[in-house]
């Protein structure tokens, strides 16, 4: 659900830091990118339950 977010963002993070080449090496990786969309799951869920809490609009 996440993967194409996951390979941007491990695109843009590696490649910010060590060049495009390994940036894109990365992101074709599939436990790096695994790994990166279970994090943006967890930080959507927790910005989900930080809004219900607030009372924000969810």
């Amino acid at each position: 659900m996440f993967a194409p977010y996951a390979r941007i963002a491990i695109r843009y993070g590696v490649g910010i830091f060590a060049g495009v080449a390994i940036g894109n090496a990365a992101a074709a990786d599939p436990d790096i990118v695994i790994a990166v969309s279970a994090v943006i799951g967890v930080i959507t869920e927790y910005a989900y339950v930080y809004a219900k809490r607030k009372g924000w609009a969810t």
